[in-house]
């Protein structure tokens, strides 16, 4: 396996682990000892986070689809699991986020350079 596919399964992992340790955290209200999950999952997102990071993943590409990728599939899934509102607003702010990640992914990679003539 190479250390691009590497940093993306623990990006993934991260982002999994983030967003059920977030979805945890609003089921513990109900369930305290959900809370051990929440503990687990962010724990475990961090770890994964930082092994994503070591295996050369550019921190602002890595932090910023992780939180992005986590927003969209919290507000998503909250609405799937908690019946909470997801508005045209809120869609729209989640576009906005998507697109921002978006720019910056493709900015982190340099442009070619020129041949001479």
């Amino acid at each position: 396996m190479t250390d691009r596919s590497q940093e993306w399964l623990f990006l993934i992992g991260a982002i999994l682990l983030e967003v059920t340790g977030s979805l945890s955290l609003k089921g513990a209200l109900n369930a305290p000892i959900l809370y051990a999950v929440v503990v687990a999952g962010y724990v475990g997102a961090f770890a994964c986070l930082s092994m994503a990071l070591r295996c050369r993943m550019p921190l602002g590409v890595a932090y910023g689809i992780w939180g992005a990728v986590g927003v969209v599939l919290t507000a998503v899934l909250s609405l799937v699991l908690f019946d909470e509102a997801l508005t045209a607003l809120t869609t729209l702010g989640i576009a906005v986020i998507v697109a921002g990640v978006l720019l910056v992914e493709v900015g982190s990679h340099p442009a070619p350079k020129a041949e001479a003539a």
